[in-house]
């Protein structure tokens, strides 16, 4: 069973260098515009069938419900499209590949093409089997400025200048620059619990190799990732004790979990098609 006490201290210590990194202290968020995320956790992934999916959908409705997101849309799922941003030689993308034990990705995530709608500004980081997540509001017309490494002009809503300082050190530390985008319809179940379980069907997956700093969920130039053609990429999330229905849930299913990068494999189906070979290069 996975300890609860190591993700509040890989947490704190998490948000500790944070603020070392940034130099700033964490403003006042509005409860209105608080992230529902979750910022620290463990993460498990699994490659299902269809089949698989429908099961267990039907399994979970006891423990946890479709997320509000969810609940408003007539297909009871919704799009997610994120630009991933990497060094020239794809540092962050072959260290995915390779396994390594801590590792972190920069992306700008968005849910519509909709300019008026946020942007959201995020490192993800793995420290062994622990995730850490931190996530910063900006509007899209902000985007470039901040990935030029500028300050974020006045504005008329909050944001957390200390998650944006520190992502754009991380940008700053390996010259990153947008490499994909990526995007895919998401399923989303959640507890309402301490423990904030969260169970995710994603499906759809493509992506669109890019050096243009602009998150867009429509255009053309998208190509379907094959991972997904067929098949389900579920993932279950939880901030402290492993509940004893998802240990039922595994079992019963006989899933088995395995690491799996929306990113890397995006950019492995490019390097397969020629899009961007040279730069994937192993060494």
């Amino acid at each position: 069973m996975l300890e609860s006490r190591s993700v509040r201290q890989a947490c704190g210590h998490s948000a500790n260098r944070a603020r070392r990194e940034s130099g700033s202290q964490r403003p006042r968020v509005p409860v209105e515009l608080a992230d529902r995320t979750l910022a620290c956790r463990h993460e498990l992934k699994y490659h299902i069938t269809e089949t698989q999916a429908a099961a267990i959908a039907e399994f979970v409705k006891p423990f946890v419900q479709l997320d509000r997101y969810c609940k408003l849309q007539p297909s009871r799922d919704y799009p997610i499209v994120s630009l991933y941003l990497d060094s020239a030689n794809l540092q962050l993308c072959r260290e995915s590949l390779t396994g390594h034990k801590n590792r972190f990705k920069l992306r700008i995530r968005s849910y519509t093409d909709e300019p008026e709608y946020p942007r959201f500004f995020e490192i993800k980081r793995r420290m062994n089997t622990i995730i850490m997540k931190s996530r910063a509001r900006v509007m899209d017309s902000d985007v470039e400025t901040l990935l030029a490494g500028l300050p974020l002009p006045p504005q008329n809503y909050t944001a957390d200048m200390d998650a944006i300082n520190q992502f754009q050190l991380y940008v700053s530390s390996i010259r990153a620059k947008p490499a994909v985008l990526v995007r895919y319809m998401r399923q989303a179940y959640e507890g309402d619990d301490q423990n904030r379980v969260r169970v995710t069907f994603d499906r759809g997956l493509a992506y669109n190799v890019t050096k243009v700093a602009r998150v867009r969920l429509g255009g053309r130039g998208w190509q379907r990732n094959p991972f997904t053609i067929g098949g389900v990429i579920l993932e279950i999330k939880f901030t402290d004790c492993y509940p004893a229905w998802l240990n039922r849930l595994v079992k019963q299913f006989d899933l088995r979990s395995r690491s799996i990068s929306k990113y890397a494999s995006s950019l492995q189906d490019s390097s397969s098609l020629r899009f961007c070979a040279p730069e994937l290069a192993m060494y």
